[in-house]
């Protein structure tokens, strides 16, 4: 909680430019990384979210209901997006491990084991 309320803090600093729950979560992330926070420190918490992450989805979808209009008006644009992007990731993803599994072959080959 206290990650989410610094969030909204800076959140509000910076003029609400990004939401105030990812910037706690950047923060949080950092925390983690520069070991001022222990993983065991936030592991019950972390687990107790994680477990009915589902019912975090229900407001959203009935946001979704609710602009059933909207949807419909706009499935041709939503689904031309959600295409197009879905294949970008993939490219995006296979490009990058071919380079990383070619980077690491090349300094396995260059070693004697």
């Amino acid at each position: 909680m206290l990650f989410y309320v610094l969030g909204e803090m800076m959140s509000l600093l910076i003029g609400k430019l990004i939401p105030g729950s990812v910037c706690g979560m950047i923060l949080l992330f950092i925390a983690l990384t520069l070991k001022w926070i222990r993983p065991h420190d936030v592991d019950k918490a972390a687990s107790a979210l994680t477990r009915n992450m589902a019912l975090f989805f229900v407001p959203a979808s009935i946001g979704l209901m609710h602009e059933y209009k909207i949807l419909m008006s706009n499935w041709v644009v939503l689904l031309t997006v959600s295409v197009v992007t879905t294949l970008l990731v993939i490219v995006v993803v296979g490009v990058t491990e071919e380079q990383l599994d070619r980077k690491l072959s090349h300094k396995k080959g260059g070693e004697k084991i």
